[in-house]
């Protein structure tokens, strides 16, 4: 029986997203990523690539190409709970999914075309997501996964594409090498030393060529040049870990600035565990500094999603590993070790005011984000800031919390 696998892949997602939080930005020239010189652009909408911004440039070229775009830090929480209801609708309605990122989707299909039609089905599948999301979604379909998710590159923006079984070569002898996945700009940089820019020239060369030049790799991506690829899908289970990364526009050795970041992400990613009915069990801080040496150091607790456990162990952490005294680059906090529960009150140290607290501050981040509500040890340089686009009271400051458990 010949597979059928669909490969959905939301468009543009962060840009999208911010697009349904704020219609104004429909149509314009949007960027999301980091906001300093030295930020990176995370997504880049439609209008701005034709400029040639695109993801993982550093945001001070792309301002300088497109200097009229509008660019947004972005929200790392807003993104998970979209990507969350994305995977949800999918999940209900397929028999198999592989989640290969926040935004992308492997769905096995195989057999389906019995009783719905492979495509059909994905094409209502697709339509569903639009219509209960607001978010726009491509998707390719083709017997395996490589082909598939070429096939969705080709489609987009906000369109489908189907490849049938025995036409995948065809499919890809005209596209460029760099198509393919695995095929990374240093390897495209070999292939185009070769002479070589077009898949339906790695479709000629014998395999033992590919191989001498390419090693392991040469005959995986020779195979795929060719429309073949026997991947499994690998069914999605949830997420293991949690994390943030703060990279700072000017190295600093400032300790109040670097306490202030640290608290602040151990705060929103304790509000994450809890929105997600998780608790972690291992907490890591990361340290980076202005030679690039990155240093970490773990710490094994009982399960918690509460913040005032959670921030004196990070900054307990932090300050064991903080001893070159050198100006530090980035900042990074992760809860590992995830398991499905929730917050429990410990008998002598947690009154249940402090319970009630939480409940409290969450149901404010839920309604109206998750920077509507803080720690008064988190304002101040240091902490991240959100613009007006995300902020549900357009303008004003957000609640602050200060309280003995700070």
């Amino acid at each position: 029986m010949n597979r059928t696998i669909a490969h959905f892949d939301l468009d543009t997602f962060f840009v999208s997203c911010e697009r349904r939080l704020d219609s104004r930005l429909e149509g314009k020239a949007v960027i999301v990523g980091g906001t300093g010189d030295r930020g990176v652009v995370s997504a880049a909408s439609y209008e701005c690539r034709t400029y040639g911004v695109h993801s993982g440039m550093p945001m001070k070229l792309a301002k300088q190409l497109c200097p009229q775009a509008i660019v947004i830090r972005g929200n790392a929480g807003i993104y998970t709970k979209f990507s969350k209801e994305v995977t949800e609708i999918i999940q209900s309605e397929v028999p198999v999914l592989e989640k290969a990122s926040v935004d992308e989707f492997y769905v096995d299909l195989t057999g389906m075309d019995r009783f719905f039609g492979c495509y059909s089905f994905a094409t209502e599948l697709r339509t569903k997501i639009m219509r209960e999301t607001g978010l726009p979604i491509s998707f390719g379909l083709s017997p395996n996964k490589t082909v598939s998710k070429v096939a969705t590159g080709e489609a987009k923006p906000n369109n489908q594409l189907r490849i049938a079984a025995g036409t995948e070569k065809e499919f890809l002898a005209p596209l460029s090498i760099k198509k393919i996945p695995m095929v990374g700009e240093k390897t495209y940089r070999t292939f185009c030393n070769l002479g070589v820019r077009e898949v339906s020239v790695v479709q000629q060369m014998p395999v033992e060529m590919m191989s001498s030049v390419f090693g392991k790799n040469g005959r995986i991506i020779w195979q795929r040049c060719q429309g073949i690829d026997h991947t499994p899908i690998i069914q999605y289970h949830e997420r293991k870990s949690i994390s943030s990364e703060r990279t700072y526009g000017k190295d600093t050795t400032d300790i109040t600035k670097l306490k202030t970041t640290l608290t602040a992400m151990s705060e929103n990613l304790a509000f994450q565990l809890r929105r997600g009915g998780k608790l972690t069990s291992t907490i890591t801080v990361k340290v980076r500094y202005s030679d690039f040496q990155t240093y970490s150091k773990q710490l094994k607790i009982p399960y918690t999603s509460a913040d005032h456990h959670l921030i004196p162990k990070v900054l307990a952490l932090f300050e064991k590993l903080y001893n070159r005294r050198l100006l530090i680059r980035l900042v990074g906090v992760r809860y590992s070790a995830l398991t499905t529960g929730t917050y429990q009150i410990k008998l002598f140290d947690d009154p249940k005011r402090t319970v009630n607290l939480y409940k409290a501050m969450d149901d404010i981040r839920i309604k109206y984000g998750d920077r509507s509500i803080m720690r008064a040890a988190t304002m101040g340089e240091g902490a991240r800031t959100i613009g007006n686009q995300g902020n549900p009271f357009n303008g004003q400051p957000p609640i602050v919390l200060a309280h003995r458990h700070q």
